[in-house]
């Protein structure tokens, strides 16, 4: 009972941080407008936040080893309303990206809580199967979540959206208050934290498939970073029609979540991988031939998008079990550690892809296409090196 617990609350805590990084993407020039500045230079909005997950998150594994998983995540809860609730109160485009900056941060504690407290809870196999539900709650946010701030944004102007999820994040946080998780006997490591970090991050059985999850996370990442400028520009989307795209990747990805969760037992935890990771490759290269074509039709770009998205649904949840796995250091670090990596892999990329910018959609195809490239190498060199 109580392990069904801490997966239910933690897939909402995910739900809620991956909300801020998608919900308010179809209101992006309508902010960029409030706020006189330019969409692309709003469009740093995403790399911000994603610089603000990634760069405490081994302070947040390191705390929740020392005081606890609770503790943590409630702080971060704290920390992720208190920047939703300021978002609207900025007028200029330096506020937006600091309250973004302190929306990332809280949404870093809780991606980091919610994975561990997974990890504490399931392990080989059934880690993978417990963490595709962590991806499911992931599309649901980034799919329905666009969808809903196209919603809000249209019924109630876009400072409705941050407004909401300040207090939806409140909210959780009372419920997270009252939650009994699991007692653990947790592992102890002799060495510091940091001795830790860097014990794991030279042990290539965690970091091949922690960079191959960051690499196919970096194409989701770009895409949402560039499209809407590419969508709602020359392809003429407005907010709500680029908001209804959310269903399709949503649906890509849950296929992908779910099918690990069905398959992960019986066929093992390589072959989906593989299978994932040449299924984000395949979709990108197609997106990349299609914008080369010089083609009108958006269907060609968004599309093959959607089958990247279900190739790294595949990946995702498997890189993570695996990396876990293969750390020679056990308790919250190799969770921790592997969340910092694909977020800064994130921020990196997602800081490209709004330097790449434009109303051409072969700059973003073609960075993608490389991406997946990249996890692939990895995936490949991860299974030379694998038992059996």
């Amino acid at each position: 009972m109580k392990s069904s617990t801490t997966l239910l609350v933690t897939c909402s805590t995910v739900f809620l941080a991956q909300l801020g990084m998608s919900i308010y993407l179809p209101a992006l020039p309508e902010i960029a407008r409030h706020l006189s500045a330019d969409a692309s230079r709003v469009s740093w909005g995403l790399a911000v936040y994603l610089i603000g997950m990634a760069l405490p998150m081994l302070f947040w594994g390191s705390l929740g080893q020392r005081i606890g998983r609770k503790p943590v995540l409630l702080a971060a809860l704290g920390i992720y309303a208190l920047g939703n609730l300021a978002l609207p109160l900025g007028q200029t485009l330096e506020s937006f990206l600091l309250f973004r900056l302190i929306q990332g941060i809280g949404a870093s504690g809780i991606s980091v809580m919610a994975r561990v407290l997974i990890r504490d809870t399931f392990r080989g196999d059934l880690l993978a199967k417990a963490l595709s539900w962590i991806s499911i709650s992931f599309v649901v946010a980034l799919g329905i979540g666009q969808y809903l701030g196209s919603v809000i944004q249209v019924a109630l102007g876009w400072p409705a959206i941050f407004y909401l999820l300040g207090s939806v994040s409140l909210l959780m946080a009372a419920i997270v208050a009252r939650v009994s998780f699991p007692a653990l006997a947790e592992e102890h490591c002799a060495s510091s934290g940091w001795a830790s970090y860097w014990r794991i991050l030279r042990h290539r059985g965690f970091l091949l498939p922690a960079l191959a999850g960051g690499l196919g996370y970096g194409v989701i990442i770009a895409f949402n970073t560039a499209a809407p400028l590419i969508l709602q520009g020359p392809f003429n989307w407005s907010p709500v029609e680029y908001g209804l795209l959310g269903w399709p990747i949503s649906a890509a990805y849950f296929l992908g979540a779910l099918g690990v969760n069905r398959c992960v037992l019986r066929t093992g935890q390589h072959w989906l991988m593989t299978l994932g990771v040449a299924t984000v490759l395949a979709g990108s290269t197609v997106m990349l031939l299609g914008s080369l074509a010089g083609t009108s039709l958006a269907l060609l770009f968004w599309l093959p998008y959607c089958f990247a998205v279900l190739g790294q649904s595949l990946n995702y949840p498997i890189s993570l079990a695996l990396a876990n796995d293969g750390s020679p250091v056990g308790g919250a670090y190799a969770m921790a550690l592997s969340g910092f990596i694909h977020q800064m892999m994130a921020a990196l990329i997602g800081a490209i892809a709004s330097l790449i910018a434009s109303h051409q959609a072969w700059p973003l195809s073609l960075l993608c296409t490389l991406l997946a490239a990249g996890a692939m190498l990895c995936v490949r060199l991860a299974r030379r090196r694998a038992p059996g």
